[in-house]
């Protein structure tokens, strides 16, 4: 029988935070039914495998990555919005690596077309409408900004920038700035 309490959605916010404890690769049911209390068999009621765990975390992540972005940009416009989902991005990496790690999963097309990456591509999108990009140049700054920002992320996490003084957040702040530079340059005329 299952604990009462368990759910598919509280497993995946407990696999979250188990994430951010022990890294998203050591998250396991194992050591999900270790966290929750419940013997290994209990949580297969509500969960299909490790894989499947894992995917509910990535979603998990993604949908809560997508509600803080959405918050930090509306009402913005431009560079004011361009910063503020860079800032949004970095502050949730830096709080929640193993969520961070997580919402990196590949996924399959049916799973991901139905998660909260969509609304990542779109807010990405609605950003990017300020400064006048037609495609296909739209399409290759929504890939810029993945790539800078996931890079910049991925390499501060991994204690890249610790060996010299300059504050990563000054580096990471010019960042945006060139990143705005460009693309209002790069506008359709």
């Amino acid at each position: 029988m299952a604990r009462v309490g368990l759910t598919p959605e509280r497993l995946a916010q407990e696999g979250a935070e188990l994430a951010d404890e022990v890294g998203f690769d050591q998250v396991t049911v194992s050591a999900l039914a270790r966290r929750v209390g419940v013997k290994v068999a209990s949580l297969y009621s509500h969960v299909k495998s490790s894989d499947d765990l894992r995917m509910r975390i990535a979603l998990f992540a993604l949908e809560e990555l997508a509600d803080r972005v959405s918050a930090a940009v509306a009402g913005r416009a431009g560079k004011d919005a361009l910063a503020a989902f860079a800032d949004a991005y970095r502050d949730y990496a830096r709080e929640h690596p193993g969520r961070y790690a997580a919402a990196r999963l590949p996924l399959d097309p049916e799973t991901a077309a139905a998660g909260a990456g969509v609304r990542h591509a779109r807010m990405t999108r609605a950003i990017l409408r300020g400064y006048d990009l037609d495609e296909p140049d739209q399409t290759h700054a929504v890939r810029m900004l993945g790539s800078v920002f996931h890079g910049y992320v991925s390499l501060e996490l991994a204690g890249g920038f610790s060996h010299t003084p300059v504050d990563p957040r000054r580096s990471w702040d010019w960042i945006v700035d060139s990143l705005d530079s460009l693309l209002r340059h790069r506008a359709t005329p």
